[in-house]
């Protein structure tokens, strides 16, 4: 077990630089990103609350709240007699929009894109298949208006990019399956960077034209072609990242 009392602020609760609300959401995000980076291992305290204290600059009632948060968030285990423990990480929620910019953070970007390419491949093509069958007129006018934002966005990487995370959350919010719509909102976190990197490529007239496939088979209410289309999108999004990455190492080197 880690000596967790020794933990000082300089080395372990790094002041992110995160845009937070307040005070006892800035410590918030101070202890849960050292927590997600592996500086408290599971099963280990937190530092005693006069600790934590002395280590933020903080009143007790800051620290009461900011870890109360943490326990919603599923990080910590806090119990009288017992004090607060880091939990396994297979307990934390990870749809939370905090944890995962945090794992993002202090994940590796090899690590990051596979598993990231891995959930897209489980879950994107039947989002489609379902969308197909499930959108409204509605979400037929948000999906075309998010495509053609991509189309109106030309060489702005960011618009681009921007256009493209609120075409595929929408693909999601159009399966109007609850169930499906958290997925959309942590891509809306956990793409903006794989979907960066993608923005560098030349691949973009024919990324087009395979979002355009894709919208196509949702408006005209074929899932099967739906599903089709999402797996070839992502089949050359994979593809093309892994150019993108060589292309800009090689140039580094």
């Amino acid at each position: 077990m880690r000596d967790s009392e020794n933990l000082t602020e300089a080395t372990v609760f790094q002041d992110p630089g995160a845009l937070v609300r307040n005070v006892h959401g800035q410590i918030a995000e101070r202890i849960g990103l050292s927590i997600v980076r592996g500086d408290i291992a599971p099963g280990d305290p937190l530092p005693s609350e006069v600790r934590l204290c002395e280590m933020m600059g903080v009143s007790r009632t800051v620290i009461r709240e900011a870890v109360r948060g943490l326990v919603a968030k599923g990080l910590v285990d806090s119990k009288p007699k017992r004090g607060t423990r880091v939990r396994d990480p297979a307990h934390w929620n990870h749809l939370d929009p905090d944890v995962l910019r945090w794992r993002v953070d202090v994940t590796d970007t090899e690590t990051y894109l596979k598993k990231m390419f891995q959930l897209r491949r489980a879950t994107e093509p039947e989002a489609c298949a379902l969308a197909a069958s499930e959108a409204n007129a509605e979400d037929h006018v948000r999906l075309s208006r998010d495509f053609q934002a991509m189309v109106d966005a030309g060489a702005d990487n960011a618009a681009w990019v921007e256009a493209d995370l609120a075409f595929h959350r929408s693909i999601y919010l159009a399966t109007h399956n609850e169930f499906f719509w958290p997925i959309g909102q942590l891509f809306s976190f956990g793409l903006r960077q794989m979907f960066a990197i993608a923005a560098q490529g030349s691949h973009r007239p024919r990324a087009v034209v395979e979002h355009r496939d894709v919208l196509d088979a949702i408006l005209a209410r074929k899932p099967d072609l739906a599903r089709a289309a999402a797996l070839t999108l992502l089949g050359n999004a994979t593809s093309d990242i892994d150019r993108i990455r060589q292309a800009l190492a090689s140039a580094q080197s």
